[in-house]
């Protein structure tokens, strides 16, 4: 099939960049920064699709449509006129969700779709298998290329960096509240991690691109190369040893101060696995992240990939800066843990 540009379309298509954005979950982890970073354009409308009984906290600026997920009208009309539908959503999330709205999408007509796709290369079908939720990813993907009405792009952006960093041992390996450390094969293994800022800026920056090339002869980066694909970016590339160098300079510590202990990834994957089964879902999140780490083959997507960081004109980011806001976030985690332990006793 001929590749479409502008100078071959319709008269009526005057307007090459996307205007109106719909994003789903735009108070939430990474909703936020996606969409104030999208507000930060001025190109762009953007609309919260929320609850009719959402609570959350939306950057001003931002239109708000409520919806009804047991109507799928409601949805629809939402919808309407939306040129972009980004979805991010919690686990938590019920089951079914992701697939009304890219229901109502194509009865819309709204032409692109960022799903729910934030976290590592949803193409390596090796480890999305291993982690169990590749195949899972890969249906909503398949889903929309079925309806026919819009196109998919996914944001393989690897693990949230300063979520991971103070997500706790099961994570990254870190206890910052008992200074311990779990190596995997030495640290030495790096994979691809982004922040959260990087994240929204890399979103914002793609629906800025243009829709179209204006002509064969336009080598410019537009929306359409990215139709049904993915795009990669990331913050650092980096091991579990250059995370540590990096939180030893923070919190002006040594080595000595820390207790290191050794095993592998895969020793890591197989107890992951075994709690998991045991109904422990700590389990699950140690399989996930230590996946990641496995020396041959592993999160490390720019070396198989490349990035599009370039293209999209992302800043190069500072490590010590965001290994101090993870080292924040694990400290008002346990300030939240104490208060909730002296209210019930």
């Amino acid at each position: 099939m001929a590749e479409t540009y502008v100078g071959n379309q319709p008269q009526r298509f005057d307007e090459n960049h996307i205007k109106n954005v719909a994003v789903v979950g735009a108070g939430g982890t990474v909703g936020k920064f996606i969409t104030e970073a999208l507000l930060k354009t001025g190109k762009h409308n953007v609309t919260a699709i929320t609850r009719q009984d959402g609570s959350s906290i939306l950057p001003a600026g931002v239109n708000v449509a409520k919806v009804n997920y047991d109507d799928q009208s409601s949805l629809v009309v939402a919808l309407q006129g939306q040129e972009v539908l980004v979805i991010t959503m919690g686990v938590t999330a019920p089951a079914g969700q992701q697939n009304k709205l890219i229901e109502a999408a194509a009865t819309a007509g709204v032409p692109w779709i960022l799903p729910n796709e934030f976290g590592g290369d949803p193409l390596n079908n090796e480890i999305g298998n291993d982690i169990f939720l590749g195949p899972a990813k890969a249906k909503y993907r398949d889903y929309i290329e079925q309806l026919g009405k819009s196109s998919w792009i996914g944001i393989a952006c690897g693990f949230w960096y300063e979520f991971s960093l103070g997500g706790g041992p099961n994570r990254y390996g870190f206890d910052f509240n008992n200074r311990t450390i779990t190596l995997m094969d030495n640290g030495t293994t790096k994979i691809n991690t982004s922040t959260w800022s990087q994240c929204g800026r890399a979103v914002a920056s793609l629906l800025s691109l243009k829709i179209l090339r204006d002509s064969e002869d336009d080598t410019r980066p537009c929306l359409a190369n990215f139709k049904n694909k993915c795009v990669y970016i990331s913050s650092f590339t980096v091991g579990q040893k250059d995370m540590l160098d990096s939180v030893l300079r923070v919190t002006g510590t040594s080595i000595t101060d820390w207790n290191v202990t050794h095993t592998t990834a895969q020793e890591r994957f197989q107890s992951g696995q075994e709690d998991f089964r045991h109904g422990n879902l700590e389990g699950f999140v140690r399989l996930l992240y230590s996946r990641d780490f496995f020396p041959e083959s592993n999160g490390n997507f720019e070396a198989t990939k490349g990035l599009h960081n370039d293209i999209l004109g992302l800043p190069d980011e500072d490590l010590d800066e965001f290994t101090k806001i993870g080292i924040q976030l694990s400290e008002n985690a346990n300030k939240r843990y104490e208060k909730m332990d002296t209210y019930n006793l």
